[in-house]
């Protein structure tokens, strides 16, 4: 997996996203990060909590993976750069086909 910077994942995230057009999904996942790189051993005493906590987002398309950490003071403008790569690629959505036994029992209400 490659660590980026936060500008070059979001231009690496809009890059996946083109090629996903042609064939494959992007999975992204956020999840809290406190800096550690190695697991905790069980039965080892608990560590002390960081001060502040980082997020970690990954995102990967067939055998590419790519992540960042965005620091707590930086989330703010982060979430709005990667809303806005996340909205400008939806256009590839389906649409979703509704059945006729749904509308039948919807109009009888």
């Amino acid at each position: 997996m490659v660590l980026l910077d936060n500008e070059a994942f979001l231009t690496a995230l809009a890059g996946m996203y083109h090629r996903s057009k042609l064939a494959g999904s992007v999975i992204i996942t956020l999840k809290r990060y406190d800096g550690r790189t190695k697991p905790i051993p069980r039965g080892e005493l608990t560590l002390p909590e960081p001060e502040e906590y980082s997020c970690i987002y990954r995102a990967s398309l067939r055998n590419k993976k790519i992540s960042t950490v965005v620091k707590a003071d930086g989330l703010t403008v982060f979430q709005t750069s990667f809303s806005n790569v996340i909205k400008s690629n939806m256009d590839a959505l389906k649409k979703q086909k509704k059945s006729k036994a749904k509308r039948k029992a919807k109009a009888t209400q």
